[in-house]
């Protein structure tokens, strides 16, 4: 594809036929991108979820090298699309190129990772009890693995361009499941998503999967992305972005005559607790590392750390006085839509009117586009706990300091939290000794603890856990990174006295796949 054309792919085909049209902005200077992109009508979402569908039944039962190779095939799609991918991105976005190539290759890397976890092959969870005839009385054969669910929805994020869009985590975590896709590009990036979308399917003409495997439409609106989940052929939906989105697609899913599970990531506050020790001997470094975690990006990260809990007195005053002056120093950020800077601006505002908080720094906001003030904002453990507004997250590069008066205090906050995606502990190897209960609370309020470090940066591995109680969360026992994220996407079959000809090669005696299996209790290979 030489030019964007601003339509919607309905697995190969592209299709334009709705009327209402949306255009792409530049966020750094305001300027309008062509072409103009059509919005998905309810016709061109039915003709995607039945295509999807249709290639499901036969996508279904591919083997784990065959969706290996797709994805691989994916991958080297993207890496194809040069350096074309990351100037519309950049454009779209504000982003510098910088951080869009690191974003590209972890997008890659990610898809790799899925890759290699299907070719092995023991992410199925095979198990087998045997069957015992002489058991009074007779126990049958019975066996299981996870299968896919079906057509998945996946809604782009904003601030992911890649990483969470188009060919991001969950689609790669779908089609790894053996699921087909329908995505709705995120509006904000628009020309970005036309371009994956069509390395996604050249990769499926090139790998061999059938027709319809995925599709993407465009929506500015919301009766796009409540269509796809409304859908009678969708069987889950995954969605990173707001609350308030969030919980509106999960609300939508559960009044479905047949409900659909809904793997929304809706953002965080990410306390970070400084306990005495680290404060002692790491203050400046502590400060400096922290403005630069919660600015980084211009402050639009879901793990961005929103919440600082610190000891009153001397220093807990020095470390905000050092925090204060590493955020005042720093670049204004650019949001990336008009609407995200509003929400920022609208968030500022709440928070310096808040009873009991002092607003300690906050930046020039100089510049063209959608450009907003870093800042810093103080308030006592007792006000905080008497407002639960200010747990909320703040999505740009802004911060709350917490100070508590004493361990009783700190407990008090630690078990009131809601839930949240991270959070984190700076202490010495004493401190940690003495709270040990601040970490077990914080066990049951989050998805990763942290010590010592930040938590934006998050590691695609197969052991990482992305996720959190609600609000972080429409569900907890999930995650959106790492391969344990295709557990979204499949349910368990139970195959009861089933000829060998009949099972599924992962269930199969003779193990044709060799891949780790539990049989009678045990794990075997």
């Amino acid at each position: 594809m030489k030019t964007l054309t601003g339509k919607n792919f309905i697995g190969s085909l592209l299709s334009g036929t709705g009327k209402n049209m949306f255009d792409a902005e530049n966020p750094a200077t305001g300027e309008r991108l062509e072409p103009a992109f059509h919005e998905a009508t309810e016709e061109e979402v039915d003709a995607a979820l039945r295509k999807a569908s249709e290639a499901f039944q036969v996508y279904r039962l591919k083997t784990g090298e065959q969706k290996a190779t797709f994805l691989d095939a994916i991958a080297a799609a993207l890496l194809d699309l040069g350096d074309r991918l990351i100037s519309r991105c950049r454009q779209e976005t504000g982003l510098p190129e910088g951080r869009l190539i690191n974003e590209r290759n972890r997008t890659v890397n990610q898809l790799k990772l899925f890759a290699s976890y299907v070719r092995e092959g023991s992410w199925a969870d095979a198990r087998i009890d045997l069957a015992d005839p002489n058991r009074v009385p007779p126990k049958p054969d019975i066996r299981s693995m996870q299968k896919p669910l079906g057509p998945v929805g996946v809604f782009g994020a904003s601030n992911f361009p890649l990483a969470f869009s188009v060919a991001g985590g969950d689609t790669a975590s779908a089609f790894a499941a053996g699921c087909t896709v329908v995505v709705k590009g995120h509006p904000a990036h628009p020309g970005t998503s036309e371009l994956v979308a069509a390395a996604i399917i050249k990769a499926v003409e090139t790998a061999g999967m059938p027709e319809g495997t995925f599709s993407m439409v465009h929506g500015k609106y919301s009766y796009v992305g409540l269509a796809i989940v409304k859908h009678p052929l969708t069987q889950a939906i995954a969605f990173t972005g707001s609350y308030r989105g969030g919980k509106a697609l999960s609300d939508a899913a559960n009044d479905r005559p047949v409900p659909i599970p809904v793997y929304a990531e809706m953002g965080s506050s990410n306390p970070v607790f400084i306990l005495e020790g680290a404060l002692r001997e790491r203050q400046k470094q502590i400060a400096k590392d922290l403005s630069a975690s919660v600015t980084l990006g211009g402050g639009q990260f879901c793990t961005k750390p929103g919440l600082v809990f610190l000891p009153s007195g001397d220093g807990g005053n020095a470390f905000i006085g050092a925090l204060s002056e590493s955020i005042g120093e720093t670049s204004c950020g650019v949001m990336l839509t008009a609407d995200i800077r509003g929400a920022y601006q609208s968030g500022l505002d709440k928070l310096a009117a808040s009873k009991g908080v002092a607003t300690i720094v906050k930046g020039k906001s100089k510049g063209d586009g959608f450009v907003v003030p870093s800042s810093l904002f103080q308030t006592s453990a007792k006000v905080f706990l008497n407002d639960h507004s200010l747990e909320e997250e703040l999505f740009g590069p802004s911060t709350l300091a917490i100070t508590f008066s004493d361990q009783t205090e700190l407990m008090q906050i630690a078990t009131a939290l809601r839930g949240h995606l991270t959070a984190t502990i700076h202490g010495t190897e004493q401190d940690l000794q003495q709270n040990g209960t601040l970490v077990n609370a914080l066990e049951q309020k989050v998805g990763r603890l942290i010590i010592n470090g930040y938590p934006t940066g998050v590691e695609v591995t197969h052991a990482m856990v992305h996720s959190g109680p609600f609000p972080a969360t429409t569900d907890q026992r999930s995650t959106s990174v790492g391969t344990l994220a295709i557990r979204r996407f499949t349910r368990p079959v139970c195959y009861q006295n089933f000829p060998q000809s009949m099972l599924p090669s992962e269930l199969k005696d003779d193990n044709p796949l060799r891949i780790w299996r539990m049989i009678d209790g045990k794990f075997e290979r």
